[in-house]
């Protein structure tokens, strides 16, 4: 399958206008300071993406972030100018082409963002072997991946790689396609369905079920919508599977419990990230206001003492009463109503999701 995807990325798809399923997102929705970001990235690298997501979480400033299968850069170079010139950007691809394009534009980029030196790099490899790579363990802040993971052989392997290269409290923030059962043998053998990120998407509770095996304990869903097919006779093949692009993030945070116990605790967030004036969403149910005292699980409170977002928030209380299971307040619903500066959406459907997050596709 490795040979399968090189040919169709490199050779078969010239542009994002080849593929055969509305996955990819389009830039119509997307808000006035993204399509600046957007604005600054050179023209050839916009026409070679694939992504189904916008891997932009919060707080990026100064991070060292790892793209897996980056492609022809598009996420890089955005990210590169969210983590600024003190930050840094490294692409993995296994697709020389693609990597291709994205290398002659580096000093494009270092020019147009005014920087310095680059502070991206591309490299050539596998997502499943990143041991084979120049990269530390335990070294990297952020961790994005867009449309990627289901076109790998061996995913509990990429999940496995991610874990150790993240710092404690680092987080693997992605996108990709997901199936509403598990897709058959026979499918998984068509090239053209493999390609279009179709059937080597995972069951999203198999999916949840490798995750939690290599430690990452709680996966959060951003967001998620509904992919459509476009070409009939793909519609005919793939019979009455269904699909969807999520947005998952996954934490490196010790000690966290297989389901949400509650201990009494709680936190109020303290406003100051960017773009979150009033509210911030940590995932599609987890709901802040600013300046409210807001009862959390443990594994929450964990997630967020031990993330880059702990100086935003204040953290009320410990573990030494257990309470029983953690039941979720509806009411913090409330914190959706009010969108952040610079929510982005990635097609029209995606109004549909709960738009208190930075990404919405």
């Amino acid at each position: 399958m490795h040979d399968v995807v090189k040919d169709y990325y490199g050779q078969v798809l010239q542009t994002s206008d080849d593929l055969q399923t509305n996955a990819c997102c389009t830039d119509n929705q997307l808000p006035s300071e993204t399509k600046r970001i957007l604005a600054n990235i050179h023209d050839e690298v916009l026409t070679k993406y694939y992504g189904c997501g916008l891997v932009t979480p919060e707080l990026l400033t100064d991070c060292h972030i790892l793209d897996l299968g980056c492609g022809a850069g598009r996420d890089c170079y955005a990210l590169a100018q969210l983590v600024g010139e003190q930050g840094s950007v490294v692409g993995v691809d296994m697709t020389e082409q693609q990597l291709n394009v994205a290398r002659k534009h580096i000093d494009y980029h270092k020019e147009k963002f005014a920087y310095q030196k680059p502070n991206t790099h591309f490299v050539l490899g596998y997502i499943e072997r990143l041991d084979e790579l120049a990269l530390s363990n335990n070294s990297i802040d952020v961790i994005v991946s867009n449309c990627v993971i289901n076109l790998s052989p061996d995913k509990e392997a990429v999940l496995a790689q991610a874990y150790r290269l993240l710092k404690p409290g680092g987080e693997i923030y992605f996108s990709d396609v997901y199936a509403d059962r598990r897709i058959p043998e026979h499918l998984q053998a068509d090239s053209l369905l493999y390609g279009e990120c179709l059937s080597g998407a995972l069951y999203q509770q198999d999916f949840q079920i490798l995750a939690k095996k290599v430690g990452f304990t709680e996966p959060r869903v951003v967001t998620s919508r509904t992919i459509s097919i476009n070409n009939p006779e793909i519609i005919e093949r793939v019979g009455n599977i269904n699909f969807s692009s999520v947005t998952y993030r996954l934490f490196k945070v010790a000690e966290l419990e297989p389901h949400a116990e509650y201990f009494g605790q709680k936190v109020t967030y303290l406003g100051g990230i960017n773009g979150h004036t009033n509210t911030f969403s940590l995932d599609d149910e987890t709901h802040f206001i600013t300046g409210k005292v807001t009862a959390v699980s443990g594994n929450t409170w964990r997630t967020l003492k031990a993330s880059r977002f702990n100086q935003y928030f204040s953290f009320i209380g410990d573990f030494t009463q257990h309470m029983g299971g953690f039941v979720l307040d509806k009411g913090n619903d409330v914190a959706v109503k009010e969108a952040p500066d610079n929510v982005s959406c990635c097609s029209s459907e995606a109004t549909t999701v709960t738009i208190a997050n930075q990404s919405c596709c």
